[in-house]
């Protein structure tokens, strides 16, 4: 297999010696930074260390309720029986009893605002059976996701020994809790909620920056002694300043809006974690740029098909290729596709065929791995028998 580089840009772009930014100092035991509209990480501390998660816990927990809703296996409508274990959980609580009978909705309310152990126990046996089960189904979707690093021991996050997690598994939990149930995850910026019947203490959502931050919609605070006080917090802001890669400094070629993820964890106080993730989120909005390179769809390259139906295939993104970049450095990118050649049918869409590389002078700033946009099938025997021999030669 040949790897070669081919150069995107048409026009010269010119080489800069840009630094990565330094993140601010965070007030915490681990922490990252993501641009999850770019896809990238942009600042972490020890995003591998294992942790405690606490009611970070019911991200995932959320995760499998949010699936069982989608596949119809429960309705937000359904009431869920309250048993003797979830009305005896300690440490936070949605105040229920076994003689309610809770609607799937309220109680997903009452986990997620609330962030009731109660509430997360009744969810967790309404969707699994039994806790146990559940707890199995946490570990197997885990696996599914890539969290190569987490171990789940209960649905509600109280310390027991086994059960931790990494910044990184938490990134990827919130990522694609975001992605994959964007009609549920407003459930996260609900500000205050209480249960009718039970006691108005404990109403309030615990995520700070929902009262302080109006771009700041989610997502999940957790505390226990051991683990320390840690939020995993989102926010989106809107920019119509957006970039395109090779448009003048400042020009407003393209609008758009930006989703960055802060994870904090083993901060000292409800304050501190606080603080510190509005910390990460404005150093992330300001230090880096979103730059828009591709439009959705859009072919960046289009190399050439060896026996295939077709003699060549568009290589690319689904979405609108955006990459974060220091401020300042957008009209002076340039960039590079790395791919293996020959490529050979057939070819499945979706197939990764590509890395483009995205360069500030001689400082790679991000990878964004590029997939076939179309199908490819096998030519016939002829075209195949024709294409080996060339190949041969070649």
């Amino acid at each position: 297999m040949k790897s070669f580089i081919a150069a995107l840009l048409a026009s010269v772009c010119l080489a800069v010696s840009a630094q990565v930014p330094q993140p601010p100092e965070i007030a915490a035991r681990a922490y990252m930074l993501v641009d999850v509209t770019a896809n990238q990480i942009l600042a972490s501390k020890d995003m591998d260390m294992p942790v405690e998660p606490a009611s970070l816990t019911k991200l995932m927990t959320a995760y499998l309720v949010f699936d069982a809703l989608r596949s119809k296996k429960i309705d937000f409508k359904q009431a869920l029986p309250v048993s003797e274990r979830a009305w005896k959980m300690p440490g936070s609580r949605m105040f229920i009893d076994p003689k309610m009978q809770v609607p799937v909705e309220d109680l997903i309310k009452g986990m997620i605002v609330q962030s009731g152990n109660d509430a997360t126990m009744a969810l967790a046996e309404g969707v699994g059976g039994t806790a146990e089960r559940f707890v199995q189904m946490m570990n197997e979707q885990a696996k599914v996701l890539g969290m190569k690093n987490s171990g789940f021991k209960n649905p509600e996050g109280l310390t027991e020994a086994g059960h931790t997690t990494t910044a990184r598994d938490l990134s990827i939990l919130a990522t694609r809790l975001m992605s994959d149930f964007p009609e549920y995850v407003h459930f996260y910026a609900v500000k205050k909620y209480r249960y009718p019947g039970t006691p108005a203490a404990n109403d309030s959502n615990r995520n700070l920056l929902l009262f302080r931050d109006p771009t700041v919609d989610g997502l999940k605070t957790g505390h226990t002694d051991a683990a320390g006080y840690c939020l995993v917090a989102t926010a989106k802001r809107d920019f119509p300043h957006l970039v395109s890669a090779g448009a003048p400094a400042g020009s407003a070629a393209a609008s758009g809006s930006r989703r960055l993820l802060s994870i904090v964890l083993g901060a000292d106080s409800e304050n501190a974690r606080a603080n510190e993730s509005q910390k990460l989120l404005n150093w992330g909005y300001t230090a880096f740029e979103a730059v828009k390179l591709f439009d959705a769809n859009q072919a960046v390259v289009t190399p050439k098909v060896w026996k295939g139906s077709a003699s060549e295939v568009r290589v690319g993104k689904t979405q609108a290729l955006i990459v974060a970049v220091p401020a300042g450095t957008a009209s002076r990118l340039k960039t590079e596709v790395v791919r293996n050649e020959p490529v050979v049918a057939p070819v499945a869409a979706g197939q990764q065929l590509a890395t483009l590389r995205v360069l500030a002078g001689e400082q790679t700033v991000a990878e964004v791995p590029l997939g076939a946009l179309d199908r490819v099938e096998q030519a016939g025997i002829l075209g195949r028998a024709w294409d080996g021999i060339r190949l041969w030669i070649r």
